[in-house]
Parts: C-alpha cells; sequence; structure tokens
C-alpha cells in the first residue's frame, strides 16, 4: 500500500513538473511571438498597417478571371497591396489557398490573412443550434460539438469563426436567442468557456482548431422589445451581474477575438464605445486579443445618429478600440488621413495591428501560410463518420420532454399503427436550423426518416397543412400560409384510424435566427389550428416540437398528453428524435430560458426580483405585482425538463451553518431514481443573498451536476459553497460578496424543492 501511495504521489509530481513545463514554454512562445510581431511591425507602412484592420467579404470567385472593374477590382488591388489583413466567406480550400497564396507571395511583406467564418453549430456537418446545445447542460458534449465545428471548417481552409455568440437574452422575441444559451448567465458561462476550448483547443497552430470569437460586446440580447439591431439601455448593475460574466468566461478560455454589437448602450453604439472596449475589454479585464466590428457597424453609427459621416465614423471607432474593420470600407479609406491629421494616435493603429498580427502568429500562418489548405484532409474530415455520431449524440442530449402523460412515451417497438402529420414532419432542410451557411440544403434525417428506421410499427404520413407559400422565404409574415387548409381533412381522417399520432409543428430553421424577430410566439400558421383538429379524433397526440426559441404553446400544454421539445437539433435531427421516442434515450434535458405562457409577460425569467409589493397583501387586493388578466407564472421554468423515469430529493444537509471569507462550506442531498427505467438528473443549486449593498434576484444558479441513477438506486450529491459563488457586482461598484443571510435551494429546475439558509460572517 505505502509502494502505491509513494507511486501515486510520484506521478502527481511528474504531472506538475510537466504542466510547470507547459506554462513556462507558452510564456516563452508569446515573448518570441511579440519579438516577431514588433519587428515586424517596424518594417511596415501606415497603409500596410492599416491594411492589417480591414476586412472584406468575398469578392469574387477566385477560380475565375481576375476582377478588372468596380467595387471588386478595388478589393482585389488592395489585396495584392497587402492592404487587406483578413477576409471572410472566401471558403474550400481551392479558394482558400489562392486569396492566401496572393497575399503571401505577391505583396511586398507577405503577411497571411487570416480566414473568417459563421461557423456557429457546425460546419457541413450540423449540430443542434446553440440554444438546443444548451438544453443539455452538458458541458462535453459541448466542447466536442464545437471541435466538430472546427476541425471541418479547418479542413476546409477556415481559422477562424465568429462565434461563440455569448450574448444573454431574457426575450424569446428576438430571433438570435436561438444562436446563445438562454437567460442565465450562469450556465451562459459555463458554455462560452466549453465553446471557446472546444474550437481553440490546447493548440490554437493545430490545424484542426479556429480562433474563436466572443460576441457581441455588448448588451444585444436586451435589446428593446426583442427587436433585432434596437436601443438597448440596462443599468451598470445588469450590464456588470448579467451581461459580463459570459464575456469574462470566454477570456478565461483564453478567446482569441471580441466581436463589437450592432446596438447601443445607454446612448453610445457599441461599436465606438470605449467604455466597453478600452476601459472594460482591454485594460480592466486585460484582453490581449483583437476586436472586430460586426458586419458594417463602423458605417452604422452614422444611421445611428451618432457620427456624421464615414470619416468620424472610423475615428470614433478606432480611438474607441475597435481593431477591424468588417465591410465598412472605413479604416481603408479614411484612417491614414486621420493619423496624418492628428485626430487618431498612430500609437492607436499599432496597438491594433500587433493584437491581430499576434493572433495569426498564434494560428502558425507565418510559419505556414497553407496550414489549413490540404484537399486530402478537406475530403477525409468533412461529414466522417466520428462527426456524424458526435453530433447525434449532442442532439439526443438537446432534447427536453415537457409532458408525458398516459407514459405515452416511450413507444413500443412493435405492433402499433402511427400516424405522421406535419409539414416540419417531412422536412430535411428545417432542422438545420439558422446559421449554418455552409450546411448543404435538405442534408438533415427527417423525422419520418428517423421513425421509419424503426421497423416494427406501420408508419404512415400526412403533411397536414403547408408552413409557407413556396416555402422559400420565412422573413415575412405574408409568406405564411394563413389560408389553405386543404390538408387537413385528410390529416384528421388518418389520425382517426392509428393508435398514435406523432405531430411534428413548430418553426421553419429560418424563422429564427437574425433579423426574424417576432411579435407572435405562437405555432405560426395554420398550425395550431391543424393540432386541434386532429386532437378531436385521437386524443392519443405526442407533439413534437421543433423550433429556434420558446413558443407560447397554452393549449397543447393543457390537452396534448405529450410534448417533446427538440429545437432545431442539425444533420441527426430525425435520429435523434426516433430514439428518445422510442426509449434507446432517456431525455435528460432542461430548459435554458423561460417558456411563456403570454407574449405580455416577456421579458420573463426565473432569477427576477422580489419588488416592495412581491405578494398580494390581502383577499381581493389589487396592489402587487402582476396581471390582471394573466398569471405571474410560465408555461415552463428555466431549468424544467423531465425523463421516462423519476427523481426524489432529500435529505438535504449542510456542513455549517456559517463560513467565513475564504472558507467554504458543503450543502448534501440524497438523490433517489423512483422510476423504472435508468435516467440521468441535471441537479441544480441555487443561491439567494437576503439582505446586500443592491437589489438581489430571488434566487441564482450558482452550480449543477449531471447524476446517473439506475432504478432504484440513491446517491449523495455534495456541492461546495465558497466565498466567489457569493460575489456580486456591488453599491461599492466592484465584485465582493458581502456578509449576511443567504438561502440555498436544490431541485430539478428553478422550482426548486430543498431549502436550506446559511450565514457569510467576519
Amino acid at each position: 500500500m505505502k509502494k502505491i501511495i509513494i507511486a501515486i504521489c510520484f506521478i502527481f509530481f511528474l504531472g506538475q513538473v510537466q504542466a510547470q513545463k507547459v506554462s513556462i514554454n507558452r510564456a516563452k512562445g508569446k515573448e518570441l511571438i511579440q519579438e516577431k510581431v514588433e519587428t515586424l511591425l517596424s518594417q511596415m507602412t501606415l497603409l500596410e498597417k492599416i491594411g492589417q484592420m480591414n476586412q472584406y467579404n468575398g469578392f469574387w470567385n477566385v477560380t475565375g478571371p481576375n476582377p478588372t472593374e468596380g467595387d471588386a477590382a478595388k478589393k482585389y488591388k488592395h489585396l495584392k497591396s497587402g492592404q487587406v489583413g483578413s477576409m471572410l466567406n472566401v471558403r474550400g480550400v481551392a479558394e482558400v489557398k489562392r486569396v492566401q497564396k496572393i497575399a503571401v507571395e505577391e505583396t511586398r511583406l507577405g503577411i497571411p490573412l487570416i480566414i473568417g467564418f459563421d461557423v456557429i453549430h457546425g460546419y457541413k456537418t450540423i449540430s443542434p443550434i446553440p440554444l438546443a446545445e444548451a438544453a443539455s447542460w452538458d458541458m462535453d458534449a459541448i466542447k466536442k460539438s464545437a471541435e466538430v465545428a472546427a476541425s471541418e471548417a479547418g479542413a476546409s481552409g477556415i481559422n477562424w469563426t465568429f462565434a461563440p455568440m455569448v450574448d444573454i437574452s431574457r426575450d424569446a422575441r428576438w430571433g438570435r436567442v436561438m444562436e446563445g444559451a438562454g437567460e442565465d448567465a450562469y450556465l451562459g458561462s459555463k458554455i462560452a468557456y466549453a465553446r471557446v476550448k472546444g474550437f481553440q483547443g490546447e493548440d490554437l497552430s493545430a490545424n484542426n482548431t479556429i480562433a474563436a470569437c466572443a460576441k457581441h460586446f455588448a448588451g444585444y440580447g436586451f435589446a428593446e422589445s426583442g427587436k433585432d439591431y434596437n436601443t438597448v439601455d440596462i443599468g451598470m448593475a445588469t450590464l456588470q451581474n448579467i451581461v459580463f460574466p459570459p464575456f469574462k468566461a470566454a477570456i478565461k478560455a483564453d478567446v482569441k477575438t471580441f466581436m463589437n454589437s450592432f446596438n447601443e448602450l445607454n446612448g453610445i453604439p457599441a461599436t465606438g464605445n470605449a467604455f466597453l472596449q478600452r476601459k472594460i475589454l482591454k485594460e480592466e479585464w486585460g484582453f490581449d486579443g483583437f476586436i472586430v466590428s460586426d458586419w458594417g457597424s463602423i458605417n452604422e453609427m452614422i444611421s445611428h445618429g451618432y457620427a456624421k459621416n464615414k470619416k468620424q465614423a472610423s475615428k470614433i471607432a478606432a480611438n474607441a478600440g475597435s481593431d477591424m474593420d468588417m465591410e465598412s470600407y472605413a479604416y481603408i479609406n479614411h484612417l491614414e488621413r486621420l493619423v496624418n491629421d492628428g485626430k487618431v494616435d498612430v500609437t492607436i493603429i499599432d496597438d491594433a495591428v500587433k493584437r491581430i498580427l499576434t493572433v495569426k502568429y498564434e494560428l502558425g500562418l507565418f510559419d505556414d501560410p497553407y496550414l489549413y489548405c490540404d484537399e486530402k484532409r478537406e475530403k477525409e474530415v468533412i461529414g466522417s463518420k466520428k462527426n456524424q455520431a458526435t453530433v447525434l449524440d449532442m442532439a439526443k442530449k438537446s432534447i427536453v420532454l415537457l409532458k408525458n402523460e398516459k407514459q405515452l412515451l416511450p413507444l413500443q417497438k412493435k405492433g402499433l399503427n402511427i400516424a405522421v402529420i406535419g409539414d416540419l414532419a417531412n422536412d430535411k432542410n428545417s432542422p438545420l436550423g439558422s446559421w449554418r451557411i455552409a450546411g448543404e440544403d435538405n442534408t438533415a434525417i427527417s423525422v419520418l426518416e428517423g421513425l421509419k428506421s424503426f421497423k416494427g410499427n406501420k408508419i404512415t404520413y400526412e403533411k397536414g397543412v403547408t408552413l409557407a407559400k413556396g416555402k422559400t422565404d420565412f422573413t415575412l409574415e405574408t409568406n405564411i400560409n394563413k389560408k389553405n387548409t386543404s390538408g387537413i381533412k385528410e390529416a384528421v381522417a388518418l389520425a382517426s384510424k392509428n393508435d398514435i399520432v406523432i405531430m411534428v409543428l413548430g418553426e421553419n430553421g429560418f424563422q429564427s435566427g437574425e433579423g426574424r424577430s417576432r411579435a407572435s410566439l405562437d405555432l405560426p400558421g395554420l398550425q395550431q389550428e391543424l393540432l386541434e383538429a386532429v386532437y378531436k379524433v385521437n386524443k392519443n397526440v405526442v407533439l413534437v416540437l421543433m423550433n429556434g426559441r420558446p413558443l407560447t404553446i397554452n393549449w397543447a400544454n393543457d390537452n396534448v398528453p405529450v410534448i417533446l421539445e427538440t429545437w432545431h437539433l442539425g444533420t441527426q435531427s430525425g435520429n435523434a428524435i426516433a430514439e428518445v421516442l422510442y426509449g434507446d434515450y432517456n431525455p435528460s434535458g432542461k430548459l435554458p430560458m423561460t417558456f411563456p405562457k403570454s407574449v405580455g409577460q416577456i421579458p420573463i425569467y426565473y432569477n427576477f426580483k422580489s419588488t416592495g409589493r412581491p405578494k398580494i397583501p390581502a383577499p381581493n387586493m389589487v396592489f402587487w405585482s402582476h396581471y390582471i388578466d394573466e398569471s405571474n407564472e410560465p408555461l415552463y421554468e428555466f431549468g424544467y425538463g423531465l425523463s421516462y423515469t423519476s427523481f426524489k430529493y432529500e435529505d438535504l444537509k449542510l456542513s455549517e451553518s456559517a463560513f467565513a471569507k475564504g472558507e467554504e462550506i458543503k450543502v448534501s442531498f440524497t438523490l433517489t431514481n423512483t422510476g423504472k427505467y435508468e435516467g440521468k438528473e441535471v441537479v441544480q443549486l441555487y443561491i439567494q443573498d437576503k439582505f446586500a449593498s443592491r437589489t438581489r434576484p430571488i434566487k441564482e444558479l450558482k452550480g449543477f451536476k449531471m447524476v446517473s441513477l439506475k432504478p432504484g438506486e440513491s446517491k449523495e450529491v455534495t456541492f461546495s459553497i465558497n466565498e466567489e459563488m457569493l460575489q456580486f457586482y456591488s453599491a461599492n461598484e466592484k465584485w465582493e460578496a458581502e456578509e449576511g443571510e443567504f438561502n440555498v435551494f436544490l431541485g430539478g429546475s428553478s422550482k426548486t424543492v430543498l431549502e436550506s439558509n446559511f450565514k457569510l460572517v467576519d
């Protein structure tokens, strides 16, 4: 035994030594890169420096003739003269190699391009939309999903993704909620860290990793009325406690780039906001990567009424800390004059260029500009069986069981007659979701295909109603089918003759995403009418929701026995849904965003504040914080999600009733699987700071664990509570934990079932 202990200690010692060596080598590597950057910078003209701050969209088919006129010719001239630092939307080894060759072999200094692309939830092999992945609460699976995206993008010549989007949002009307992690800063921070690590890996110079970009800095998810690009006006406490944490987590993961946002924040457009970009990000947080503008956002400061022309916008943006101009043609046309006129100091330019060059060195582009340009690897990696298996696993983990009355699920595998109804059930495009611009249309496994892969039951399909006219453009409400009910009769007839009806309803894949805000969150078009008509003739309805945001589905919740939230799950969508329906996979997902009962409740979120009048003071009194025509309660709360089995929480214990700063206490309880199936439960820990220098939410998520249990099995689950978990941005305008009383809650959702209390003392 003594020898074993000595051996373990020796192994631990070697590990520590190795970790120290890695740390030292990384430090030396950074020093060497900085020396190379300084040397290169000293050789650059002002125009060449400004060129590194200029990013162009792909502007010609590089396998064809060179552009000779118009805007494309001007861009081509800039590329050949070293006045382009990055390009986006150039993809495929042949295309990337061509533009990289011009930058490296035909310019004076041969500085390689960084090639950017919106790799949001997969490249060709598409993972679930990020909001769906957030529902897994599985950081390892989310990290692996990002690794797949990075490997395929890298194999296609890309070395920079404009992801992850880490904006917190409490408004499901905003189309871009599909691109983020939901409403909670703690969960969002964990996911931001996991996705950055997945994209960037441990070695950024490896050709299966790409630089990540934390976006949008900052406040974009709080756009007023849920309208994209709209005004944001929030206080410092919300900014610090809710908006900033995921961005700080991305920095902790060593994210290499940030993107500023389209919105203004308290009257100042984010692209020209020195408080955000210089004071907070670069000074207080010590971010040493670079900031890219969002598409054309420098130019948009004119429309905001903040800059009178593009020249002034360039001055504002550069001085505020925006290092690279995406498609505004602002820096390339105006910065040289602004520097010469003394309006922008050359040190501002030098700082931006150093940051950009550093990332290029870290990517290994100076050692091998064609590192990401291997045709053989491109063919081997993209769409591989390994990648397909990873996104299938991610898809299954993203599904949330919202309701399962009469135990209709899991379905038996033999002897059933099953009617499948809904336009989306046979749709191979919508499951890919929004923001999958490299994904090929109609490559997803449809729900119908997934179900038919199980051979024991008879599957019959009817579309019911067409979701949209022409099925080409879902950005306009006028394109949604609201009149043609001709398919309802056939769907009802089919439903009446079958044992089970699986109805696949929700949003087309392009009804959420950027620019896709909705004022209504009901089922679009005639789907609600179809659902009610089918339910009249067959009560055994399994509603499979396919959507990119929370929806208001009150009627379905009141009537339909089974509801399964499947989001837009990507390439393997149909297979994942079928495996869950048949019980090959027991759902364990939990909602990362609250589902409202009514749009009028929005913004709705679990970690609200009590206000001065939180409860009805006396019977029949109206003077308290509520609606007169709707309850305050959501339809489904944050963290909610069922399983085919059931779990019991009991025996809550605290190791101490109080602890001092620098110490910690343990909180534990017993979790038991009381059902018939093996299952996983996402156990959630919430804390309330009862009295503080700023009013605090009624509870906040501070920890979670995934616990697997067999039927009848029990486990003791333990969390540690320390000073850091109690910190917030206080009235002293700093992050700190204040002494006082705290409540601790535990359960399977934000509607927790166990509660105790403790104190933080001096």
